[in-house]
C-alpha cells in the first residue's frame, strides 16, 4: 500500500530555528498596519495598539473558518497544524488570510503535551518565544488573580469590615505551572501575624477566572465591568463578595493593560498570525481572545481560528459562550481527524494505531459521526473534514475515510500540511473555499440562556455528549440553589470535563450512548459570564506525568534551545 508523500520530518524546534523570520514590520504592512499601530517585542513580535484596534471596528469582518477536532488521542489530530497550514495554503492561494490561535502554557509545554505553536512546516514563529513566556500575558494574568488572593486574605486580617467567612472563601491562586501538590493547600499558618488559617488551593493560570475576562473584553473597560463581578467568597450571612467590593478592580486592570493587546507574529511561511490569550478547553472556555478574532476578521478576507480539544469542548463553547458576547459568527467548520486518532476510537491498542484495520477504522468513525453531527445539525453550520495524513498512512485507509465522509454529505479533504507546509494544504483550502461559495451556515444555540441551570447541562449532555442523563451530586444540587437564588442562573454553560472522552470518563473511547453525566460540583464565574459544572474526577490543577517534556528542554552557552517539542 502506498503510504504519505513525504518521508521523515525533523524535530518541530529544528524546523523552526531553521527558518528565516521576516521583520514583525513587514508582516504588519501586508495587513495593511504601519508602525505607529504596534508597539514591538523585539524583532519577530508586537502587540497591535487599543487605538488602532478601535479604529478598525469601522470595517466589516471577513469570513471566519473555525477549526476544531475529533476527540483528542494519544495519537494526535493535529489540529493548531491544520489552522495553521490552511493559512499558508491561503496565503500561497494568493488569498487574504490570517490565522488567530490561544497562547501556549506552560504547564503543557513542559509538562505531557510539549509546545502548542504548531507542529512540522506548519508553525506560527518564533517557536520558542511563543511557547515559553512570550509577551508576558499569561504572566500577568497570574499576577493580576493573586493580587486579588492577597487583597482577600489581607481584608480578613485586618479588621474583616465585609465580614467575610474565611470557610468560604471562593478565589483560589493560580500558577501557570503543573503541580499536583499544590491542588489543596492550607494557608496562614504560623501565628496571628501571617494571617487567618484557612484552606486554599491552586489552578492552573490558563483556567482562572481573570484569564477568561480577559478572552472576552473588548476594551479595558469592559475588562473592569467584568473584574468587579468577579465572586472571591462569602459573608457570614450567605452574601456574595466581589472584587469591586475590596476596591480590586482598577489595580489589576492596570496589571492587565499590556496582556489586553493582541501579538503579531507570523506563520512558517510568512502569513500573519494573531496568538493571544490561553485558556484550556477541558476547564475553561478553550478559544483565543475576542478582540484578536474580531481584529483579524477586520484585517484580512478569510480568518481561521481553532478551539481546545475536540467539537464538544473549544468549538460547543464558542459557539454558546462566545457568539452570544460577539456578533462573530463561523461560515465554515473544519474538524480534523487522522486514521490513527480514528482507530485508537475503535479499539486499536496504542501499538497498533498505525496498523491498517478496516474494521477499527469503521468503528472509531463512530467519533467523527458525533462531531459532525453536532456542528452540523446541532449548530446549523456546513463542515469540511480535513483528514490529516501521518506517513504511515495507507491510501485505503484515506480512501475509505473520504468515502465515509461522502455517505454522511459532508465534504472532506487530505491534509499534508504538516510534512508540506502550505503545499500540502491546497486540497483542503479548495474544499474550504467552495464550502464558503456555496454553503451558507443557518447558525443556533444549542439552549435559551433563561433555561433553568439544570435544563441547560442536560442538554449538552444528551445532546452533545451523547448522554442518557446527568447525575448531581449533593454538593452539586446546592450549588446550583445558590447559583439561581442569586439571580446568576441565566448564564451559559462552561462544563470542565475530561478532554479524552465524550463522556466524563477518559478510559472511555468512540461515542458512547449508554451512560450518566456525574456532576460533582458547579461554580459560578460570574465575571467571566458563565456557569462551571466540575465533571467526572476533572482537575483545574493538572499534574505532571511520570517523564514531563521538561527532562528534555535545555540551553545551551550560545542561547540555542533544544528538546522544545
Amino acid at each position: 500500500m502506498s503510504k504519505g508523500t513525504y518521508g521523515r520530518i525533523p524535530p518541530d524546534i529544528e524546523i523552526a530555528q531553521s527558518a528565516k523570520l521576516k521583520p514583525i514590520l513587514e508582516i504588519a504592512k501586508s495587513i495593511g498596519l504601519t508602525e505607529d499601530d504596534l508597539e514591538f517585542y523585539g524583532k519577530y513580535m508586537a502587540k497591535v495598539s487599543l487605538e488602532t484596534i478601535e479604529r478598525l471596528k469601522a470595517r466589516p469582518y471577513g469570513k471566519l473558518i473555525y477549526t476544531t477536532a475529533i476527540t483528542a488521542t494519544p495519537a494526535g489530530e493535529g489540529k493548531t497544524c491544520t489552522a495553521v497550514g490552511l493559512a499558508q495554503a491561503l496565503g500561497k492561494m494568493k488569498k487574504s488570510v490570517m490565522v488567530a490561535l490561544r497562547e501556549p502554557s506552560l504547564g503543557p509545554t513542559f509538562g505531557i503535551k510539549g509546545g502548542a505553536a504548531g507542529g512540522g512546516y506548519s508553525q506560527v514563529l518564533p517557536m520558542e518565544d511563543i511557547n515559553l513566556h512570550f509577551t508576558g500575558d499569561i504572566h500577568a494574568v497570574g499576577a493580576a488573580h493573586n493580587l486579588l488572593a492577597a487583597m482577600v486574605e489581607n481584608h480578613i486580617h485586618q479588621g474583616n469590615d465585609l465580614g467575610i467567612d474565611p470557610r468560604r472563601i471562593a478565589w483560589r491562586r493560580v500558577m501557570d505551572i503543573s503541580d499536583r501538590q499544590l491542588r489543596n493547600i492550607v494557608v496562614g499558618l504560623g501565628g496571628k501575624a501571617n494571617g487567618t488559617p484557612m484552606e486554599s488551593g491552586f489552578d492552573i493560570t490558563v483556567a482562572s477566572e481573570i484569564m477568561a475576562c480577559f478572552g472576552l473584553s473588548p476594551s479595558i473597560s469592559a475588562l473592569k465591568e467584568r473584574f468587579a463581578k468577579l465572586i472571591v467568597g462569602y459573608t457570614y450571612d450567605g452574601k456574595p463578595v466581589t472584587a469591586a467590593d475590596l476596591g480590586a478592580v482598577g489595580a489589576m486592570a492596570v496589571i492587565m493593560k499590556e496582556a489586553i493587546k493582541p501579538n503579531l507574529v507570523q506563520t512558517l511561511e510568512g502569513q500573519p498570525a494573531f496568538v493571544h490569550c490561553g485558556p484550556f478547553a477541558n476547564i475553561a472556555y478553550g478559544n483565543n481572545s475576542i478582540v484578536a478574532t474580531e481584529t483579524a476578521l477586520r484585517l484580512a478576507d478569510y480568518t481561521i481560528t481553532e478551539g481546545g480539544f475536540a467539537a464538544d469542548l473549544g468549538a460547543e463553547k464558542f459557539f454558546d459562550i462566545i457568539c452570544r458576547v460577539t456578533d462573530v459568527r463561523p461560515d465554515v467548520v473544519v474538524i480534523v481527524a487522522s486514521a490513527r486518532a480514528l482507530n485508537h476510537h475503535g479499539g486499536a491498542p496504542r501499538d497498533k494505531l498505525a496498523e491498517t484495520n478496516l474494521a477499527v477504522l469503521e468503528k472509531g468513525c463512530e467519533n467523527l459521526d458525533k462531531h459532525i453531527e453536532n456542528v452540523r445539525d446541532k449548530f446549523g453550520l456546513p463542515v469540511v473534514v480535513a483528514i490529516n495524513r501521518f506517513p504511515t498512512d495507507d491510501v485505503e485507509e484515506l480512501e475509505f475515510l473520504k468515502k465515509h465522509c461522502d455517505d454522511l454529505g459532508v465534504r472532506a479533504a487530505i491534509s499534508e500540511v504538516v510534512g508540506r507546509g502550505g503545499d500540502g494544504g491546497f486540497e483542503l483550502a479548495k474544499e474550504v473555499l467552495d464550502s464558503l461559495e456555496h454553503e451558507k451556515p443557518d447558525f443556533r444555540f444549542l439552549y435559551e440562556l433563561d433555561s433553568p441551570v439544570k435544563d441547560k447541562i442536560e442538554k449538552l449532555a444528551k445532546e452533545i455528549y451523547g448522554a442518557k442523563g446527568v447525575i448531581y451530586s449533593g454538593s452539586a444540587e446546592r450549588d446550583i440553589r445558590t447559583i439561581e437564588k442569586q439571580g446568576l442562573g441565566g448564564l451559559p454553560i462552561c462544563t470542565a470535563k475530561t478532554q479524552l472522552s465524550l463522556t466524563d470518563d477518559p478510559a472511555l473511547r468512540g461515542a458512547p450512548t449508554d451512560w450518566e453525566l456525574n456532576v460533582r460540583e458547579v461554580r459560578v464565574s460570574a465575571g467571566a459570564g458563565f456557569i462551571v459544572p466540575l465533571c467526572g474526577q476533572m482537575m483545574t490543577m493538572p499534574g505532571l506525568p511520570k517523564h514531563p517534556a521538561a527532562e528534555n528542554v535545555d540551553i545551551d552557552d550560545e542561547g540555542n534551545i533544544v528538546g522544545l517539542f
